[in-house]
This record gives C-alpha cells, sequence and structure tokens, in this order.
C-alpha cells in the first residue's frame, strides 16, 4: 500500500535525520521522518559550544559539563587537559535524539515508526521506501526527495549508490551505568572529567573512555579488529577504574564510520547524510556535531534541488561539508593511522598531549570545529614536537 507523496522522506531519526526533517519542515515542506523504535547507538554523547549554538540545544540536555578531559597512556599517567574558558556538553542519546524527533514533528513532520526494508521506484520514476511498521502490514511511502540517515552500513544507500562499498568502520560498544550517590563509591570517576584511555589492551586501534552524563556514564570501547572483545575490553576498564560495582543500566553497540564517502548523492533523488555518509571524525570518534550539520546540509541541498528541478544541487551537501571539514577528517586520518597503532606510540602520543599549546589548539579547534589558524610559532613548535616523538628522539 502506498499513500501520498511527500516531498521529502527522511529515513532514520538519529541527529542527522531529525535535524534535516526540522530544517525542511520548517520552511513549509512535507515531509516524513520514518525511525524504528527503541534504536540507541553508542555513543559517549559529547556536544561542544558550536553544536549548542548552532542547533539551539537547550541547557537542561545537558547531563554533565566537563570541564577537563584526562588523557591515559598505556603505562597508566595521566595528562590533564583542562578546558579553558568554556566546557563540553554531555548528553544521553536516549534522551537527545527523542527531543530532536519531537522537534521535527513540532515542525510539522510527520513522524512514522517502523524499519526500512527497500529502496523502490513506481512507473513514474517517483521513489518509494518501502518498510515494516511498529504495527500492522507492510507500507511504502513516496517522495519526491530522499535522505537516508539510517546508519554506517545501509543498504538502502548502496541500493541509491551501487558500487559504492560501506564506509571503514570502527565497532564501539559501551555500557551505561549508574553513579552511585555516595562519593566515596565511586572510584577514580569524576563528574565533570572525561577520562580518554590509550592501552593496546583496551582498543588495539582506538581508545577506550570514561564520559559522565550525570547521574549515569557511558563506559565504552572501540576496534576495527575482527574478533577484538569489546565487553571484555569495556570490562577491564570498569576494572581498572573501580567501576567495576556501578550498576549496569544498558549495554548498546555499532559500526561507527571513519571515513566521508567519495560520493553523497545519487545524482537524482537521493542524498546521504550522517553516519551513512561516514561523517564520523577519525582519531576522536566525534559524531553528533558532523551529523547534526550532515543533515542541515543534505536538508539545504534537498531545498535547492526542489526549487530548481536541478538534480546536480545534491551534490552540494558533500561539498561544502568537505570543504569546511575535509582537511580536519585528513590530518586526524593521519594522527590515528600514526599514533594509534602500538603501545609506544601511545606512550609518545599521550606525552604530547601535555605540551600547552597542544591543549589550547585542541580545544580551540575541538570548541569551534574549524582549524585553528593563528599563532604559527606554536604550530611550528608541535611539528618539531611531533616529528622528536614519531622519530623516538623524544623521551615518552
Amino acid at each position: 500500500m502506498t499513500s501520498e507523496t511527500y516531498d521529502v522522506l527522511v529515513v532514520g531519526g538519529g541527529p542527522s535525520g531529525a535535524t534535516a526533517a526540522h530544517d525542511l519542515a520548517r520552511t513549509g515542506k512535507r515531509v516524513a521522518l520514518l525511525d524504528r523504535a527503541g534504536r540507541i547507538k553508542p555513543c559517549g554523547g559529547a556536544i561542544p559550544p558550536r553544536a549548542i549554538r548552532d542547533f539551539a540545544i537547550p541547557d537542561y540536555l545537558l547531563k554533565a559539563k566537563i570541564t577537563c578531559a584526562d588523557i591515559i597512556s598505556p603505562k597508566g599517567k595521566r595528562v590533564p587537559m583542562p578546558v579553558e574558558n568554556g566546557y563540553v556538553g554531555m548528553v544521553d542519546r536516549c534522551e537527545f535524539d527523542e527531543w530532536l524527533r519531537v522537534r521535527a514533528t513540532e515542525a510539522g513532520a510527520d513522524r512514522i515508526t517502523g524499519e526500512a526494508t527497500a529502496l523502490e521506484r513506481d512507473p513514474d520514476g517517483t521513489a518509494a521506501i518501502a518498510f515494516e511498521p511498529k504495527e500492522g502490514p507492510a507500507r511504502r511511502l513516496r517522495a519526491r526527495m530522499v535522505i537516508l540517515a539510517n546508519g554506517a552500513r545501509s543498504d538502502l544507500a548502496r541500493q541509491a549508490i551501487p558500487g559504492q562499498a560501506h564506509p571503514k568502520c570502527v565497532f564501539a560498544y559501551h555500557e551505561i551505568v549508574k553513579v552511585p550517590e555516595d562519593v566515596a563509591a565511586r572510584g577514580s570517576y569524576e563528574a565533570t572529567r572525561c577520562d580518554v584511555i590509550y592501552n593496546g589492551r583496551t582498543s588495539p586501534d582506538f581508545y577506550a573512555w570514561i564520559f559522565p552524563h550525570g547521574d549515569s556514564a557511558s563506559i565504552g570501547t572501540g576496534s576495527a579488529r575482527k574478533g577484538f572483545s569489546l565487553r571484555g575490553a569495556t570490562a577491564e576498564v570498569r576494572e581498572q577504574h573501580g567501576l567495576a560495582g556501578f550498576e549496569t543500566i544498558r549495554r548498546e553497540g555499532a559500526p561507527i564510520p571513519m571515513k566521508p564517502l567519495r560520493r553523497w548523492d545519487n545524482g537524482r533523488d537521493v542524498v546521504l547524510a550522517g553516519d551513512t555518509s561516514g561523517v564520523v571524525a577519525p582519531a576522536s570518534g566525534e559524531g553528533i556535531y558532523y551529523a547534526m550539520l550532515g543533515g542541515r546540509l543534505a536538508a539545504e541541498a534537498v531545498q535547492m534541488a526542489l526549487a530548481t528541478g536541478d538534480a546536480a544541487a545534491l551534490k552540494t551537501a558533500r561539498k561544502r561539508f568537505m570543504k569546511d571539514h575535509g582537511k580536519v577528517f585528513w590530518i586526524l586520518g593521519i594522527m590515528q593511522t600514526f599514533w594509534y597503532r602500538t603501545d609506544w606510540t601511545r606512550e609518545h602520543f599521550v606525552k604530547m598531549c601535555e605540551d600547552k599549546d597542544v591543549q589550547r589548539l585542541t580545544w580551540e579547534s575541538y570548541m569551534n570545529k574549524e582549524l585553528v589558524r593563528k599563532d604559527p610559532l606554536a604550530h611550528i613548535k608541535i611539528f618539531f614536537k611531533d616529528m622528536a616523538h614519531l622519530l623516538g628522539l623524544a623521551r615518552a
């Protein structure tokens, strides 16, 4: 059964899809937001001030405000990186994503619960998404334009753009735990500090983490290595940091893309966004801001295509994203390749984090989502320190 034709159908109700649906509905477009129920992506939940400003995120959704990150080496050395002149907001994806979906519906989007199964074409060429609703028989939704934001390994994306493989992924797993009210029972845990752990035992090619969420916390790890036990590594993190006794609320796992795909549109009526397009930052795994931005750029590209009748406008989503953030992704990818290889390189990487210029430029770039171009002497200094560690000329 096929219902009426929408202007835009957004598949996936995470930060990217919900943002796209919200932005399009506000312009008066007939929008459907199709999302499967009960899916929560494993995520540390960090959002920078740029995201809070650009997407009008209310303060009450911030479960914690992080003012320091401790970078922990394989030998257990802690390097504090205090956040100067600000904080990093932490959200619980269960609550945050639902708020975004509700905001989209309040703007006028039709929210439909179900799991998409296929991208089809009607005889007139119009795109249709077949899906299994939460209740009742299978259905189809027609749309003049489709935004796919339904995860890193979307079969719909491969149907829409044949010949393009899924993005390279790190598989992430975390456990949301309840934080004891008794401060003495919290071990090394602090409510305003993130712990980022570089250790081959808990991640051979990425990192493990402890991220506060107010009365709960995310403890997890990621790896692209087949057969590596993410649950076992997470249990080790909890044991090492005195968190084994914390009550586990829920467990989640999912693939996290590490490189933007080469094509985000089919040249006709489909554009990719969020994890589906591969926009999670290498090295850091940060995805919420980039997902929301990708959703907004996809929405603007679709608006342009609908207004002009020129499907070439869909290419602007990727073009604009890569113009502003492609260099950052490239640098982070190189950093992950070089520094996350062995415990020796990880030890030197953590040592570099002691440098005050490294800390300042890192936080300024993270908070504002752009490379810091001022202070060239600091960049030169960091370059030579980086080379010294890379060549083994500096002590870890």
